[in-house]
């Protein structure tokens, strides 16, 4: 149990000021190893990996971390069922395994059992649930073979319609005959974890640089322009790794893809009758997409998602468009005794994938067919290199960041230091800062909630001074975390991805003085 606890062998604390000295540090001497480019899951992977290994490296984020792609999922460490479902063997195998690794051992603190509840309705009850189950059966086998014990991922089954009504209050009794629960894992906050990657890595002595933009990279050298001073650093590097998702392109031409836009409303979980499970709701005209509510912090509850591609110039937030919001509520809306309207939707968010497209998807007959719906496009990663010599790392999901960060060095190790005889990755035993094991959670001395956020650094957190509480029942206490130990630099860093206050814009309202003053008493200048 021990290996399970989430300490690393520098301090982890990323702040304003350990930024300017490690940009100081940088610009006395811009040798590096692995320059990463992309502050996501998979950048922070990379930067985990590739230092854990021995490597000087450095990663640079143009705004923040997990300002793109990470913050905007569903929440959920999948366990590969869709890609089993589409004879995508090898990624749903891959897919359980990460999941099992983030539950057991990377980070049992970020994550949690979620019950997936598909309610049956007469008629046609009975195929349904044959179906539905066969599904989640193929998914438990799955769970079993990469090693997921039943005590962290139960067994799918029927359950009755007092059970389901019990569960999930909110759906139809009209022709209700009961429902298949399955599981999956579910993270506690996206933005979250890859905050915790990325405190990892700077553990592990890797610098990591927020507001700090690569303006021009070639394979062994890029210039950095830090956007706070506006001064320029030249940096040479053993090599450049991109991992800058859907905008991979901007930084290399060469690489195609085929963006999906996933999106999600919000609205308050006592709407759904204050519901810890995912309704899951099979959607229209299709044998395997489903539409499902997703319990979040904050009292709120994410519908989604949609799965359509994202065409034209690639925005920094991309926006829900009013057909998805439709599509959503009308099939959410089918099991519902109260249905849903525009007015119970009090925010809406959206993210793009990076999917591949062309030849370098080829995982399959469904993989990089042009004019293809994005649903069916693999979600495989690869490792580009073009014509410059960056790499870039593209594909994939958050579920399996890890692999592809341990792919991502492991290509580096080949093309950039083969005379060098790196070890191999150490990651799938790296436990996250704040991990503590999940049957010993309740032992941390602190609130559920700030132990579900924090793991065994909630004691820490919860003892910084006080003042100004946020809403939603974030404290002082929090905030002051955000920028002393998690690198906050500005209000929108706090309240958007530290906290995810700012995702309903009267928490943002309501919220903003207790930002701003957190940053008085941590004596921080907000940028």
């Amino acid at each position: 149990m021990a290996r399970i606890v989430g300490r690393t062998p520098f301090p982890s604390a990323l702040s304003a000021a350990r930024r300017s000295r490690e940009l100081e540090a940088l610009a006395a001497d811009p040798v590096v190893d692995v320059l990463v480019i992309g502050g996501g899951a998979t950048g922070a992977g990379i930067a985990l990996d590739a230092a854990s290994r021995g490597l000087r490296t450095v990663l640079v984020e143009r705004r923040d971390l997990a300002h793109g792609t990470s913050r905007w999922s569903s929440k959920l460490i999948h366990g590969g069922l869709r890609y089993l479902a589409s004879g995508q063997v090898g990624i749903a195998h891959e897919s359980a395994s990460e999941r099992h690794l983030l539950m057991t051992r990377i980070a049992p603190h970020l994550t949690r059992p979620l019950a997936q509840i598909v309610p049956l309705y007469a008629p046609g009850h009975l195929p349904r649930g044959a179906f539905v189950g066969a599904g989640y059966g193929l998914g438990d086998g799955l769970r079993r073979f990469v090693g997921t014990p039943g005590a962290v991922l139960g067994a799918p089954g029927m359950i009755g319609s007092a059970e389901t009504l019990r569960r999930a209050p909110a759906v139809r009794p009209d022709g209700l005959r009961g429902g298949v629960r399955g599981w999956d894992g579910q993270l506690i906050d996206d933005a979250r974890l890859v905050v915790a990657i990325a405190r990892t890595a700077a553990g592990y002595g890797a610098s990591v640089l927020t507001r700090v933009e690569a303006i021009s990279a070639v394979g062994d050298r890029a210039v950095l322009r830090d956007a706070v001073s506006g001064s320029e650093i030249a940096v040479r590097a053993g090599a450049v790794v991109s991992a800058t998702g859907v905008w991979a392109g901007e930084l290399d031409p060469s690489v195609r893809l085929r963006p999906s836009r996933g999106t999600h409303l919000v609205v308050a979980s006592e709407r759904l009758g204050g519901a810890d499970v995912s309704l899951t709701v099979p959607v229209a005209g299709s044998a395997s997409r489903f539409v499902f509510t997703l319990p979040a912090p904050h009292g709120r509850t994410y519908i989604g998602l949609t799965d359509v591609p994202a065409d034209g110039p690639l925005p920094d937030e991309p926006e829900a468009t009013e057909p998805e919001i439709d599509m959503l509520l009308t099939t959410v809306n089918t099991v519902l005794a109260r249905p849903l309207d525009r007015d119970d939707v009090i925010a809406t968010f959206a993210g793009l994938r990076p999917l591949l497209a062309g030849a370098e998807a080829s995982s399959g007959s469904d993989a990089g067919v042009e004019g293809a719906d994005t649903s069916d496009l693999s979600r495989r990663h690869a490792i580009l290199e073009g014509p410059s010599g960056v790499l870039s790392v593209v594909g994939g999901k958050l579920t399996t960041y890890r692999r592809m960060a341990e792919d991502a060095v492991d290509a580096v190790a080949d093309r950039r230091f083969a005379r060098v005889e790196l070890p191999a990755s150490s990651t799938r035993h790296i436990p996250l800062v704040g991990a503590w094991p999940r049957d010993r959670l309740g032992e941390i001395t602190s609130p559920a909630r700030l132990v579900r956020r924090y793991g065994a650094e909630a004691p820490f957190a919860a003892s910084l001074p006080g003042g100004p509480a946020a809403a939603c029942g974030v404290t002082a206490q929090e905030l002051h975390w955000g920028i002393a130990v998690e690198g906050a630099l500005d209000v929108d860093d706090l309240l958007d991805r530290r906290t995810r206050l700012g995702l309903v814009a009267s928490d943002r309202m309501a919220s903003a003085d207790a930002a701003a003053a957190a940053f008085e008493r941590a004596g921080v200048d907000p940028l």
